[in-house]
């Protein structure tokens, strides 16, 4: 083989290994994301089954992240006049609002937020919102430890500190986004904001509460993981083919 060819061959082997090695390094990583999300869903889902949490648990609960997605039993009542509408929330593909509640617990100096269900939204008038029956009195509530709502993006307005994603007492309780420690301070109310509840039960006083579940992608990760197999598969054929089997070829036609 002539020198010049035979640096040319061994250049290119260098780079289909290099290449190799990368692409199929990328694919195990998107698998090893996966078992992680997969692992953190199975987590999610055992947390699910546990015995619910009773009252004083709850209100001596000091690491909300170990029993995060638990179910709790309180009792307490409702200041439903604090109630938020969380707009742009959707559920089974409708778009509506998620209805907030603050829950004085019983006996206790701790107010926690509930997402208490979800109302369709008002097509003709956004402003208009279905009724929503909050039962006076002390009540009963079943739930799930879960983070405090999500932030959704604001379209057309820059990011600002979270104590300003909260409007002003008096404002529409309508509502893109929900910072508790904002609204602990303007509500005045000894509010937890490490956590939130989210009811759970069967629809009832007008809310739906077919909550949907994480997305956590793992089926992204299984099709990105098989785009660098395959990449890696496809370098090597072509290596072979190229490098290989056609110049062996042209030395038994020559």
């Amino acid at each position: 083989m002539p020198p010049l060819r035979r640096g040319r061959f061994w250049l290119v082997t260098v780079v289909t290994v290099l290449t190799f090695a990368a692409t199929l390094s990328l694919g195990e990583w998107q698998l090893s994301r996966a078992a992680q999300k997969e692992a953190l869903q199975a987590a999610i889902e055992a947390q699910k089954t546990q015995p619910p949490l009773g009252q004083q648990d709850f209100l001596a609960m000091a690491k909300p992240a170990e029993v995060m997605h638990r179910p709790v039993h309180l009792r307490g009542l409702w200041l439903a006049p604090q109630t938020v509408y969380l707009d742009n929330r959707q559920m089974g593909g409708v778009p509506g609002f998620y209805v907030v509640t603050p829950f004085a617990i019983e006996g206790s100096q701790q107010t926690v937020m509930v997402q208490r269900g979800w109302i369709q939204r008002n097509f003709e008038d956004r402003t208009k919102l279905q009724p929503v029956q909050t039962p006076p009195g002390l009540v009963e509530l079943d739930a799930r430890i879960e983070p405090p709502p999500s932030h959704l993006l604001e379209l057309g307005k820059t990011p600002e500190p979270a104590a300003t994603t909260v409007e002003s007492p008096g404002s529409s309780p309508i509502r893109q986004n929900l910072d508790l420690e904002a609204f602990k301070a303007e509500s005045k109310l000894p509010l937890r904001t490490d956590v939130s509840l989210q009811q759970t039960g069967a629809a009832s006083e007008g809310l739906q509460r077919n909550w949907p579940a994480p997305a956590f992608g793992i089926e992204k990760h299984y099709g990105y993981a098989f785009q660098w197999f395959g990449l890696a598969a496809l370098v090597t054929i072509l290596y072979v083919w190229f490098q290989i089997v056609a110049p062996f070829r042209r030395a038994r036609r020559g």
